[in-house]
């Protein structure tokens, strides 16, 4: 017997993260179906026994043309008809709240983990990558979802390579009065500040961009604290004002397998949205690329980019080559409302 129920109560809440260990992906955390965002959370069961769950959001979501959306995350599944009647219960459920369009996999926002792997490639995960067992990026097609948005990964072998417009970017930048540091671990949390305050400029325009509160980006940022290493993280600034900065980690994951760590995750970069900056991207990977092989890694990632977006890909693309692909997915569901 097969029933789709709302969690509500404490017993509930044990059967949403009963699922939390299955497949690959590092699910919801107990605190998070707590959080304001989440506005239902559903569990299916099979015979009293969970096997697929999911989060809905549909208050505090981002704009996308005339489409009100409303979001599906937190997913996992360990039966494929119940990730079937789970996401028809939560398309349904969507509807009902007056969305038009079903967009997941994204735990409320795309400053959370959000998109499936569905290009796996050869490579093994790597330290932050979102990972997921392949059934359910296909029990998204299975209940009549499509590609929405494509991201990509991208690997660099040949970490010496240097771009020749540095110099003349460098000359340009210093008449600005803009200089480049390192991220400073010691004031954790006014470099946090300092990141906070260009991201929330920079991607404003992004794809499905939702603005968080200051302490929300706190929060994100507070379990990388003890993985930071500063000669791999940039912040620029112009007169003590960040203008832009690039964040970039070891690949801890290498570790965990046991490994000597050879590669280093370019995770972010992002510039204030001026054209007085033009360039500036360019010179923080440049600078965050030269301390990678100063410190002789043997590769670089370029991470969990969109592919709408030109100017991180352009970056990508002189160096790199796509090691992984990503897909967002979504479903039209207004004739249910």
């Amino acid at each position: 017997m097969r029933s789709t129920i709302t969690v509500s109560t404490p017993e509930d809440i044990g059967l949403f993260h009963s699922l939390t260990a299955v497949g690959a992906t590092p699910s919801a955390k107990p605190t998070d179906i707590a959080m304001p965002e989440g506005d239902r959370h559903l569990v299916t069961l099979e015979n009293d026994e969970a096997v697929a769950r999911c989060s809905l959001w549909w208050r505090a979501t981002a704009q996308l043309e005339s489409a009100r959306l409303g979001y599906i995350g937190h997913f996992a599944a360990r039966s494929d008809t119940g990730a079937l009647a789970l996401l028809e219960h939560a398309c349904r459920s969507l509807a009902a709240a007056g969305c038009t369009r079903a967009v997941g996999p994204i735990d409320g926002n795309t400053w959370h983990r959000y998109r499936f792997v569905t290009e796996r490639g050869d490579e093994p995960p790597f330290f932050l990558e979102p990972d997921n067992p392949d059934q359910w990026p296909q029990a998204f097609r299975d209940a009549g979802f499509d590609a929405l948005a494509h991201y990509g990964s991208a690997l660099e072998t040949d970490v010496h390579s240097v771009d020749p417009r540095v110099p003349e970017l460098r000359n340009r930048m210093q008449q600005l009065e803009v200089r480049i540091r390192e991220f400073e671990p010691q004031q954790f949390d006014q470099e946090v500040d300092r990141i906070f305050d260009v991201s929330s400029e920079s991607f404003r325009s992004a794809f499905l961009y939702s603005p968080i509160e200051r302490s929300q980006c706190h929060a994100i940022y507070e379990p990388l604290k003890q993985y930071v290493r500063a000669e791999l993280a940039f912040i620029a600034e112009q007169r003590d004002r960040p203008v832009g900065f690039v964040f970039a980690l070891p690949d801890w994951a290498e570790a965990q397998r046991g490994a000597r760590i050879e590669t280093a995750i370019v995770k972010t970069i992002a510039i204030l949205p001026d054209k007085q900056y033009s360039g500036l991207g360019a010179l923080l990977l440049a600078t965050c690329r030269a301390r990678i092989a100063e410190l002789r890694y043997t590769r670089t990632i370029h991470a969990l980019m969109h592919d709408g977006n030109v100017g991180s890909r352009s970056l990508s693309d002189r160096f790199g080559r796509q090691m992984r692909g990503y897909t967002l997915f979504a479903r039209d569901v207004a004739a249910e409302r």
